[in-house]
């Protein structure tokens, strides 16, 4: 596990150090007025100081916010990892740690487990994984951005779907809504049996799944708009090789899920911050920083065109695979 925690270290030293000069304080006034009520002959017996307990310090609540792998581990944190020590600052009385995952079945895994407070799962896993310990109570904006890319080399002599047939396909997971179940189910309808035609092999993650392509370890390989453009900006000699051969239709976006016993006081302060980033100018900072448009607020409704979609996947390519 991969995790980055704000440094609440240091704002809790100094809430301790605040106490401790309220206590010295507190010591040396009583111990004056016990020095001037001896100078009287009824003199009471001087008080010896007591010190309050170390567990008796306040302690910060301490939050997870897991979000699915869009990225390889350390660019996820680089990304978000600056939302959430804004967040952890406009929470003062919360410590909230961005927790990364080594790929989908790992985060999985933790939603199952209900150990996330927080989470940006992607749509499959919003309704199909965290929705029995969950609630969606926002979205990431910008829903014309979530749509699959079939990426393949410029030299392919693959030209039109059913030239797959018998090909290599390489994505992030079986469980990578728009990087791997819309283009499967774009080839479907498109006339190729991807469950009996094609070779799909799971990755581990979105920019393994470009490089496979470009390295030509597959024949065509999918992806979705971030980390195309990252990998567009980060090995331009490597992207000019490939080309985009198809686009999927759109989903919702990923959502913003809170733990169904969290505080709803505290999810509302979270939704709040994050809907808010949008407006000021260190907040799209922010959000450019991550590759994203921003948040918007989201019910688990907005999420029926996706169960709509895995009806459609079920019947036309079968279970999702691991």
């Amino acid at each position: 596990m991969i995790t980055a925690t704000v440094p609440d270290a240091a704002r809790m030293q100094r809430r301790c150090v605040d106490t401790l000069r309220c206590g010295v304080r507190a010591v040396l006034g009583v111990m004056a007025v016990s020095l001037l009520s001896g100078c009287a002959d009824d003199a009471p017996v001087v008080q010896r100081p007591e010190y309050s307990r170390a567990d008796a310090m306040p302690q910060l609540r301490r939050l997870s916010f897991g979000v699915h792998p869009l990225h390889n581990p350390g660019r996820l944190m680089a990304l978000y990892g600056p939302i959430v020590e804004a967040l952890n600052e406009a929470l003062p009385d919360v410590v909230i740690r961005l927790e990364a995952s080594r790929d989908y079945a790992d985060y999985e895994r933790k939603l199952r487990e209900r150990t996330l407070d927080l989470a940006l799962p992607n749509p499959y896993q919003t309704v199909a994984v965290a929705a029995p310990a969950y609630r969606v109570f926002g979205k990431v904006s910008g829903d014309e951005d979530f749509h699959g890319l079939i990426l393949r080399r410029r030299d392919s002599p693959i030209r039109q779907p059913l030239d797959l047939r018998g090909a290599t396909f390489s994505c992030p997971s079986r469980t990578a809504v728009a990087a791997c179940m819309l283009p499967l189910l774009h080839l479907r309808e498109a006339g190729l049996d991807v469950a009996r035609q094609l070779d799909v092999r799971t990755v581990g993650s979105q920019e393994s799944s470009i490089l496979n392509v470009a390295r030509g370890l597959v024949d065509a390989g999918a992806t979705w708009p971030p980390p195309w453009r990252a990998f567009q900006k980060d090995y331009p000699e490597l992207a000019a090789q490939l080309e985009v051969a198809w686009v999927t239709d759109n989903l919702p976006n990923n959502s913003l899920m809170a733990r169904t016993d969290l505080e709803p006081e505290l999810v509302e302060r979270v939704a709040q911050f994050l809907f808010g980033l949008a407006a000021t100018e260190e907040g799209r900072r922010l959000l450019v920083n991550a590759e994203i448009a921003g948040f918007e607020p989201a019910t688990d409704a907005r999420y029926a065109p996706v169960q709509a979609m895995l009806a459609r996947y079920a019947k036309l390519i079968g279970p999702i695979g691991p």
